[in-house]
């Protein structure tokens, strides 16, 4: 056997096929096929002859294990995301687009080394193929696209018989996708469309060994439902299929691990021939460690590993591992028909953003990282995933930081065609679909069911599913043991009656709206759950902006502004240019006289945005309709983009990230606009007793109009009015609040809050309301925070010793002039590139300061001690280097 593998190293270094080695050589063995080679149909005849091993492909492109078709070409250099996402590129220098119309081809050549046995079994596992894919080994068709089909469809393809000892190949025929038609994953009106639309393996491909049965990754299910120091009983559950003609016994073996105990699992089985059954396995765990997400508590997490034996202890399977927590979500549509959820017990005041993946839908373990834990210093606890599940990394990552998770279907598309949706284009479904459906629930489910960190499956997002694919979809879930709240979808146009109602709103805004339009009554005000809205805000600063817009398109942000911009929505979507929010800074801040003092005015008003929605959702937590929760639309984009962020594509963080940071504090002090009141806020489980809360309210030249302190109880999960602040009223111009929270043992400032208000707030009109934003028939006029006087503020920089590789910094702002020194940013800047370094974690930013205050500001970063600088800049402060 050893001459045949040699020769056929041999023919692998003449002629340059993809091998990969060690492919099943002991039961149980998984292995992720890590490279493939890329080809278009058009360049090749025959395609099912080229799933015939010994077909030299080294002409076509390598690419990794996860690829999309663009993904792939921009691996192999054809393009580059740097060049494609300048200015109008991806529309420009694309090249022939007639390529992506036609399939693609996925080739790999594996090596079995041994003869194969009687009762061994290789087992070929998809993950999703986007769009659909005729699968060949060896020359055979063993699953036809017609079953193969959906970005989620996960199947499972015995290939025993079409594989043979020494070289085999496997071909995946992908067809080109369509949106409106396939079961995809896409963009909506999020941003323009990839060339390929995502065509391609954007999953893992997986082939293992058994033996006579296989196993799947366990499941969990527990008794827990709040922390009361009781013993937790434990069911792992695993399906072992039988592959023989015969009755097969045997035993599901395994452990139940934490750092400090392993529980043991065991139970018999017998099958007959090719059947499935669940194996159940129960233990219990005397002192549990109880899993929090991350603002309440810590996150220990179980490791469950089984494996399948047959005859006399023969490994016959071995499960890839799961991990759990041990924890309890529920959730309740209460008397105002509004969802609420509640973990372990406890309110849980969901506060997130909606998640975009990357547009070639390449996947990057360390950046999910960064922007969950950008998410969490912006005191954010829950991600919505509108369709873009991802892979199970980021349910790890989620799971090990602690983020809630709510997944489900997207809108807008194929996802949607039912006959009642007559706001989407997307083909109405057919017979053919609902076994899509089907075997696309069954995986996502199977891939979710053991996270901790899972909040909800939404089956719907805009529309409700029709009453047989939510049967489809529930009778999926319940067989994956799904054990977290099933809401019928993000809105409340209708339910099946199965579910109920959702509980959930959808009525904007997703434009420009007015900081006190979030105090209101109506639409997307803080009550009840909003599922996705937002002022449509989160403009990068100049730096991240010059990376991918032309200096024509720099200009035309000031100098015409309801001119649409290619990087915003879709050209055919309402949100392709800036027009209702460049009306409102307009007329609020005042016509811009440079690209500068435009994006000045825009970071303010992105703060102002963000900050009043997440404050505005805390203050009303307990209020007669509660806020219940909310979904920042959204929390990141695919790509360069202009709105619909909390920081941009290059994970720089500006005014809406600050303003959020503001509203997301666990302990916090904010304003309500509408009523003028002093709100207390407090989002923890623990923290009570006493606290001073200081308000002090002062004309732009530093007069004092206001100032109170006050004394009062703070109290977990609830908001408490403090005191009204009558003397906006007497505001002639501009004024700023600043509102301090402090602990009256330590003396320790838990939140400090600077507003800056006129005598009237913006006028709504909410009668003539659309879908996306409310009108505003008078806005406010903060003009003359521009003219103010310069503050001369003093700053000085302290460089504090690395920590977890990250360089430190200490900056102090004093104010020693009368004039409140306004809006002042601090950044990072590289001094080789001048960009500003990310991920970048400031304490706060964007910050205002009174006469005779001293404010301390940290930050941690990537870089060495002597590479980066920090600039000082402000509304009416000079611009300062500090190095």
């Amino acid at each position: 056997m050893d001459w045949i593998i040699l020769l056929y190293g041999l023919y692998v270094a003449a002629f340059g096929v993809t091998v990969v080695d060690g492919i099943g050589e002991t039961a149980g063995d998984t292995t992720t096929l890590s490279q493939w080679r890329l080809q278009s149909s058009l360049a090749v005849s025959n395609v099912s002859a080229w799933s015939l091993p010994g077909n030299d492909d080294s002409s076509w492109y390598q690419v990794g294990a996860r690829a999309t078709v663009m993904a792939g070409l921009l691996e192999n250099g054809v393009y580059d995301d740097t060049t494609l996402f300048y200015s109008n590129n991806m529309e420009t220098k694309i090249g022939d687009a007639a390529k992506f119309d036609a399939p693609w081809l996925y080739r790999h050549e594996l090596l079995i080394k041994n003869k194969i046995r009687q009762g061994e079994h290789y087992l070929l596992h998809t993950h999703g193929i986007t769009s659909k894919a005729d699968i060949y080994v060896n020359g055979v068709l063993v699953a036809p696209s017609s079953v193969q089909q959906g970005s989620y469809g996960g199947h499972t393809y015995d290939i025993t018989k079409y594989l043979r000892v020494d070289a085999n190949a496997l071909l995946i025929h992908a067809y080109p996708t369509n949106y409106l038609r396939d079961f995809a994953q896409g963009f909506v009106d999020w941003n323009p469309y990839p060339a390929d639309n995502g065509t391609g393996l954007w999953r893992d491909v997986m082939i293992s060994k058994t033996g006579p049965v296989s196993i799947s990754s366990p499941r969990v299910l527990t008794d827990f439902r709040k922390p009361d120091g009781k013993p937790v009983t434990v069911n792992a559950l695993a399906d072992v299929t039988n592959h023989e003609d015969e009755t097969v016994t045997g035993t599901v073996q395994g452990s139940i691990q934490s750092d400090t105990e392993s529980l043991v699992l065991s139970q018999r089985f017998s099958l007959q021939p090719h059947e499935t059954k669940t194996i159940p396995m129960t233990v219990r765990i005397e002192k549990p460690k109880v899993w929090w997400p991350a603002q309440w508590g810590s996150q220990p997490l179980y490791t469950v590993n089984v494996n399948a034996t047959v005859g006399k202890d023969q490994v016959s399977d071995v499960a890839l591992p799961r991990r759990f927590g041990i924890r309890h979500v529920d959730s309740h549509v209460n008397s105002h028909n509004d969802t609420a959820f509640t973990v372990n017990g406890s309110p849980f005041l969901v506060l997130g953003g909606g998640y975009s993946p990357d547009l070639f839908l390449r996947f990057d373990a360390n950046r999910v990282r960064n922007i969950f834990q950008y998410m969490l210093d912006m005191g954010l606890n829950t991600v919505r995933l509108e369709g873009k599940q991802e892979h199970p990394e980021l349910y790890d990552l989620a799971d090990e930081m602690g983020l809630m998770v709510i997944a489900g279907w997207e809108c807008c598309d194929k996802w949607e065609g039912w006959d009642y949706n007559d706001e989407a284009s997307g083909e109405k479904w057919t017979e053919k679909d609902y076994p899509i459906a089907n075997a696309s629930m069954l995986h996502e489910a199977a891939m979710m069911q053991t996270h901790p960190s899972m909040l909800a499956f939404l089956i719907g997002s805009d529309f409700w599913p029709n009453d047989r694919a939510t049967k489809i979809y529930l009778d999926a879930l319940h067989r994956m043991d799904w054990p977290v709240p099933i809401i019928a979808s993000a809105s409340k146009r209708g339910y099946p009656k199965v579910l109920g109602p959702s509980g959930m709103k959808m009525d904007g805004p997703y434009d420009w709206v007015p900081p006190n339009y979030f105090y209101g009554d109506q639409l997307g005000a803080a009550f009840g759950f909003g599922s996705e809205e937002g002022a449509g805000v989160g403009t990068p600063e100049l730096t991240s902006l010059r990376k991918f817009l032309s200096p024509k398109d720099l200009d035309s942000l000031w100098k015409n502004p309801d001119q649409n911009q290619y990087h915003m929505s879709r050209y055919d979507s309402s949100f392709y240019n800036r027009a209702l929010y460049n009306k409102a800074l307009f007329a609020r801040y005042g016509a811009p006289g440079s690209l500068e003092d435009y994006l000045l005015k825009v970071q303010m008003m992105d703060y102002e945005a963000t900050r009043a929605e997440f404050e505005a959702f805390s203050v009303r937590q307990n209020a007669s309709r509660p806020a219940t929760g909310v979904i920042y639309w959204m929390l990141n984009s695919a790509w360069p983009n202009l709105h619909w962020q909390l920081f941009d594509y290059y994970l720089s963080p500006a005014g809406a990230y600050f303003g959020t940071k503001i509203g997301g504090r666990m302990e916090h002090v904010a304003y309500d606009y509408e009523e003028r009141a002093v709100y207390l806020i407090n989002r923890s489980l623990e923290k009570k007793g006493p606290r001073i809360v200081s308000v002090d309210l002062v004309d732009r030249h530093g007069k004092s109009l206001f100032n109170q302190e006050v004394t009062i109880d703070t109290t977990p999960t609830a908001s408490k009015r403090v005191i009204p602040v009558k003397a906006v009223t007497q505001i002639k111009d501009v004024a700023f609040l600043r509102l301090v929270l402090k602990n009256p043992s330590t003396g320790a400032i838990l939140s400090r809050n600077v507003y800056w208000l006129s005598a009237k707030n913006d006028v709504l009109d909410w009668e003539n309301s659309d879908w996306y934003y409310t009108p505003v028939t008078k806005y406010v006029d903060y003009k003359a925070l521009i003219s103010m006087p310069t503050a001369a503020v003093t700053a000085s920089l302290k460089r504090l010793p690395a920590k977890d590789g990250l360089s430190q910094v200490q900056v102090v702002l004093k104010n020693p002039s009368a004039t409140p020194a306004v809006f002042m940013h601090l950044s990072a800047i590289n001094k080789d590139t001048q960009e500003e370094i990310t991920p970048v974690f400031w304490s706060d930013n964007y910050v205002t300061v009174f006469k005779g205050e001293s404010v301390t500001l940290t930050a941690a970063f990537p870089g060495g001690r002597s590479n980066w600088e920090v600039i000082l800049s402000g509304a009416n402060v000079k611009r300062t280097l500090l190095s």
